[in-house]
Formats: structure tokens, C-alpha cells, sequence
């Protein structure tokens, strides 16, 4: 691991600096139980999954560090800590430094969620010997959140002459009350490219990345704003990454401002325009910036890319939804943008309206690329019956983190300055 890398102990005092503590006459909170998406965790398939990876001590050793908290701060430094590590841990592994730690595929994203949920469980459950509020209780689960993700873990190293920047988000796996077995081939890109170097015909790009979570509540909290605000004065592009249709990819043209209520990871519905703080100034749709012609003119891989342009509107003056194949029509009101009415939609939505807040819609490509399905392979489709893994599947994401790899050479190299 190189120096950028070793940097917990700085990581730990920079995060922390951003958390208000409580008083300590906070009065002693209650103890939550485990919410629907950490009750899935006791399930075979992730308990296989964690055992088949290594990734089954993680939880485990928290649980051991924080029985010896004896304040809250400890407790905070301890959650930094080990969210830190499991992040840096996960980067690793997918990137084959260090023992694979079982018959896992490497590139794997399912041990880095279903190890922190193990995590989060733990603090949202536990029972210190000291008195702990519910805020700061809610304050380690954040912490714990925001470490495992990589979303305090963005460094670039000095700007160098011709060295690029770019900032690429992913996603948990998701619809797991469908098939418990799932993985998300954006995380699984984000931690195959975190901290790496791709080379353009325009010199070296760095490429940093996060991942976020499937939840309505999170993004309504800004967890999106707050992650990426830090860096889009800093980045030469960006884009958000999430998991789409089948067999291609959709480089999303236009992003509506509306949630259509699927149920998240917690099974909790969502139907209504995208909260955004001066909701008085939001717009109903934000564009992509991203060199969407060039990406996909470009033979980057296995799977088709497509420039998507079609939304669903309801025109302006009227009161029923249309479907538009060319994007929307002046004064319409979003019922879906390119990639749908989901937190798909709303992470491309607000990061491109974060990009235009602060005045860089002109100056800094940015928007939101939709990935293949990842699927299983013939025979192994039933969630009931089939195998975690398979010869197929296993292809399918090392294809598709390849192509995103490409698709990102592609976009520096449009973009860049010359």
C-alpha cells in the first residue's frame, strides 16, 4: 500500500472535525432494533458470501473494539477506524493486493456490503457500559457509513502537469427481497478503479470513487451533496454509475426531478419531486455534460452504448404523463428522467444540479452512465436454487468494469484541455 494510502489516522481527525458532539448531560437514547435491510444479513447467502471472501471477521472485530469503549469519543474513534479499514480492505482485495481471503472472486462487491451492514448492525444495537444518546448513536452509524463507502477516502496527489482528475460513484446491490444473491457491477467498478491511473492519448487520469447506498431517506439527508460538493471544483469530470438495462450501456442525456416510488433497500416507498435544499430554484431537469457522441461512437467493449434521450413529461399545461424519445419539451414537469424515476434518476439528477449550482455546467463534463444488468448464466437464474457465483456472471462484471474503464478513457480524453 502506498503513502497516498496510509492516511487512517488523518482520515480519522479530518472526519471527525465535521461531527458535533453531543453535551455530556445528553441523556442515555434507546436501542433501535436492526432495520430491514440488516435483517437480511442473517441469510444464508450473505452469511456464505462473507465466509467465502474472509470478509466474516469484520463485524466481529468491531464488536470487540468497542467493548472496550469507554466513552463515546473512543466509541467515534474506534467507528472511524474500522469503516476506514473495511473500505481500504474492500479497494484492496478487488484490486488483488493482499490474500484474497477465500474462493471469491476478487472484483466482488458483495462482501463490502454485506461486512459493513454486519457493522452497522452492531453499533445500532449495542449497549455500551456508558450513557449514549440516540444522536450520538446516529453519529457513529453515520461515521461508519460515510468510511466504508470511500466517501472521506477521496485524495488526489498534487496536480501534476497533464495529470487529469476524475470522480466516479457507484451503488449498493439492490432488490434483494427479489434475488438475495445480487451484486451491483457500479460498486464492484468502483472498487476496481479506485486510486488507479488510467492512460489516455492526453496523458494520465487518476481516478478516484465512492459508493452509495440504496436508500430514499440518505439522498433526501444530502448524503450525495455532502460526499461530492467537496470535489467538483477539483475534478476535470465526473460521472455517477449505476446498474441499467440489459445487455447495454446508457449514457443518460437528461435527468428528471422526481421519485417514482420504488421500494429501496429498506422497502420503503418514495412518490414525489426530488427534495433539494431552495427547492424554489429547482428545475425539473438537469443535462448531462459528459462527451456523450464520443463515448458513443467509441468501440469500448462487449456491449453496446447508447446516447438516451427519452424522459417522461407531463407537458406543460397538461395533467397526463407522456413518454418524449427526444427529451422534454419546454415547461414540462419530470415523471422520469433518462434513467427512470429511481435513485438512479436522483443521484445524476442532483450531481448535475450540484455541477450547475456552482457554476461549472459549462466548464466541468459530468453525468450519469447506466451499466448492463449483471446477470447469471443459464441454469443458475432461479434465487431459490442457484449458486452465488457463476462462469457467466463472473464474466459479465469483469466485462462490464472493463468497458467503464474504457468509457472513462474515452471521456478524459474528449474533454481534455490538450
Amino acid at each position: 500500500m502506498n503513502s497516498l494510502r496510509v492516511r487512517i489516522g488523518v482520515l480519522g481527525l479530518a472526519l471527525l472535525a465535521g461531527f458535533t458532539a453531543p453535551t455530556a448531560a445528553a441523556a442515555a437514547g434507546t436501542v433501535p432494533s436492526p432495520t430491514v435491510e440488516e435483517q437480511r444479513l442473517d441469510k444464508a447467502v450473505p452469511q456464505e458470501i462473507l465466509e467465502r471472501s474472509g470478509f466474516d471477521d469484520v463485524a466481529p472485530a468491531l464488536t470487540r473494539a468497542l467493548d472496550g469503549a469507554r466513552s463515546y469519543a473512543q466509541a467515534r474513534r474506534i467507528v472511524v477506524h474500522e469503516g476506514s479499514a473495511l473500505w481500504r480492505r474492500a479497494v484492496d482485495r478487488a484490486q488483488g493486493h493482499g490474500p484474497a481471503g477465500g474462493d471469491l472472486a476478487r472484483d466482488d462487491d458483495r462482501p463490502l456490503y454485506w461486512a459493513r451492514l454486519g457493522m452497522t448492525r452492531e453499533v445500532r444495537t449495542w449497549e455500551p457500559e456508558f450513557e449514549l444518546s440516540d444522536r450520538q448513536r446516529a453519529t457513529l452509524v453515520d461515521a461508519l457509513e460515510r468510511t466504508s463507502r470511500g466517501q472521506a477516502d477521496v485524495r488526489y496527489p498534487q496536480r501534476g502537469k497533464g495529470l487529469r482528475r476524475v470522480l466516479v460513484t457507484g451503488f449498493d446491490p439492490f432488490t434483494l427481497d427479489r434475488d438475495i444473491r445480487i451484486s451491483n457491477p457500479s460498486g464492484a467498478t468502483a472498487l476496481a478503479l479506485d486510486g488507479t491511473v488510467i492512460e489516455t492519448a492526453d496523458g494520465p487520469a487518476r481516478v478516484e470513487t465512492v459508493v452509495f447506498p440504496v436508500r430514499w431517506q440518505d439522498f433526501a439527508d444530502g448524503t450525495v451533496e455532502r460526499t461530492l460538493r467537496p470535489y467538483l471544483r477539483k475534478v476535470d469530470l465526473f460521472t455517477t454509475v449505476s446498474q441499467g438495462r440489459v445487455g447495454r450501456f446508457d449514457v443518460e442525456r437528461t435527468n428528471g426531478a422526481w421519485r417514482g416510488g420504488f421500494p429501496d433497500n429498506d422497502n420503503i416507498s418514495r412518490t414525489e419531486t426530488v427534495p433539494v435544499t431552495d427547492p424554489a430554484s429547482q428545475p425539473q431537469w438537469t443535462t448531462t455534460t459528459l462527451p456523450y457522441k464520443e463515448i458513443v461512437a467509441a468501440h469500448t467493449g462487449r456491449f453496446p452504448v447508447y446516447d438516451h434521450t427519452e424522459v417522461t413529461e407531463i407537458p406543460a399545461g397538461g395533467t397526463d404523463a407522456v413518454v418524449r424519445p427526444d427529451g422534454p419539451t419546454p415547461g414540462s414537469t419530470a415523471r422520469a428522467g433518462g434513467g427512470g424515476d429511481y435513485l438512479s434518476n436522483e443521484i445524476a439528477y442532483r450531481a448535475t444540479l450540484l455541477r450547475d449550482r456552482l457554476g461549472l455546467h459549462d466548464t466541468l463534463p459530468g453525468g450519469h452512465v447506466h451499466t448492463p444488468v449483471l446477470q447469471f448464466g443459464p441454469g443458475n437464474t432461479d434465487p431459490a436454487t442457484g449458486t452465488v457465483t457463476d462462469p457467466q456472471f463472473l464474466q459479465n462484471r469483469q466485462d462490464i468494469i472493463t468497458q467503464v474503464r474504457a468509457i472513462l478513457t474515452v471521456a478524459v480524453s474528449a474533454t481534455s484541455a490538450g
